[in-house]
């Protein structure tokens, strides 16, 4: 998505989009900046889990709790592709369209893949391969596509290490087939027919 939370030791003039500022003792201020005005800022008193919105929302990709048994129990029976299974919040959060699509390549299962049908080595693949992904994302910096930077301004790079998002129609890096795209929820989804099955 896009939008960022940026430190400010001193504040700079507000501009289009500043949509909100914390400041803390010390006079740091996060700003909450966003253009297309998806996110949202709740104040709770007492323990967040308990929220609507929160208590609904899977484990976090790196939390114990997201592992290939509780995932493969949390699927049988269920007919949507592995991608959007992927990134529904309610079976892990956080995992966007992005990183789904490289999880997924590097698991070596195929986004369309009937999210009932994988057993528990390749969910296993997966959740490794998802917090694969996500480690090297957060030590480049997260993916900058258009207007995304980090909490000091910077953009990131992980962005030039796609084996598969956004090439479709290139060679695979792996193998040189290549690439192709289908449309699942709406989001592009890009995969190698020869490495991902």
């Amino acid at each position: 998505m896009t939008g960022s939370l940026r430190v400010h030791a001193s504040a700079p003039p507000r501009r289009p989009h500043d949509h909100a500022d914390i400041v803390l003792d010390d006079g740091t201020t996060l700003r909450y900046h966003d253009p297309r005005r998806f996110g949202a800022i709740l104040w709770l008193e007492g323990d967040g889990s308990a929220h609507p919105l929160m208590r609904i929302l899977g484990p976090e990709p790196f939390d114990v709790a997201f592992d290939a048994e509780s995932l493969w129990r949390a699927t049988r029976g269920r007919k949507v592709a592995i991608k959007l299974a992927l990134m529904d919040n309610r079976l892990v959060v956080g995992v966007g369209n992005i990183y789904a699509n490289e999880a997924l390549f590097r698991a070596g299962i195929r986004p369309t893949t009937p999210v009932g049908r994988l057993t528990r080595p390749r969910f296993a693949r997966l959740v490794a391969s998802v917090r694969e992904v996500l480690t090297e994302a957060i030590a480049k910096g997260g993916s900058t596509l258009r207007d995304y930077v980090d909490s000091r301004g910077e953009p990131g790079y992980f962005q030039l290490e796609y084996f598969v998002y956004g090439r479709s129609g290139l060679p695979c890096r792996r193998c040189g087939t290549t690439l192709r795209d289908v449309r699942l929820g709406g989001r592009a989804t890009v995969f190698c027919p020869r490495c991902q099955t």
